[in-house]
């Protein structure tokens, strides 16, 4: 590889990662407007793996906005990630993308027991004219403790 092509990944890796930080920050701060933004249109989000449902970007940000709301504290921490790239029009960093990453979701109600899951992330990223956004995000709950929740795993 050469440098110029080097860089380029690099770059990709940086965008790509700040998409991924963005979608952890938007479900911390309740940004639902910032969430829609870092999809394509007709992006779509799977959480049944994680209890929840599948539908487009809003709908998923809808129903993420009842479920979290019960719990004004949150942090989801996601690390681990394997990042990797598609190459579909001759770009050297990839055109897709694919994200495998771990969650450790922290979140405490305004009274009550706090809950805790850990949950795998596969988030499908495109490049757009706009930069780098999510076309497909799967979440599977690995395990969960608390807030009405069990350990399972």
């Amino acid at each position: 590889m050469t440098q110029r092509v080097d860089l380029a990944t690099v770059m990709d890796r940086l965008a790509v990662d700040e998409v991924i930080s963005g979608y952890a920050t938007a479900l911390d701060d309740a940004d639902w407007p910032g969430f829609l933004a870092l999809f394509t249109p007709g992006g779509r989000a799977d959480h049944r793996g994680a209890g929840g449902i599948e539908g487009s970007a809003a709908e998923v940000a809808d129903w993420l906005a009842g479920v979290l709301g019960g719990f004004p504290v949150r942090q989801h921490l996601i690390g681990n990630r394997r990042t990797a790239f598609e190459n579909v029009d001759g770009y050297p960093g990839g055109d897709r993308a694919e994200v495998r990453a771990d969650c450790l979701s922290t979140m405490f109600p305004e009274s009550g027991e706090a809950a805790l899951a850990i949950s795998r992330y596969t988030f499908g990223l495109t490049r757009t004219e706009d930069g780098w956004r999510l076309h497909t995000v799967t979440a599977v709950e690995k395990a969960r403790r608390g807030a009405g929740g069990t350990a399972e795993g």
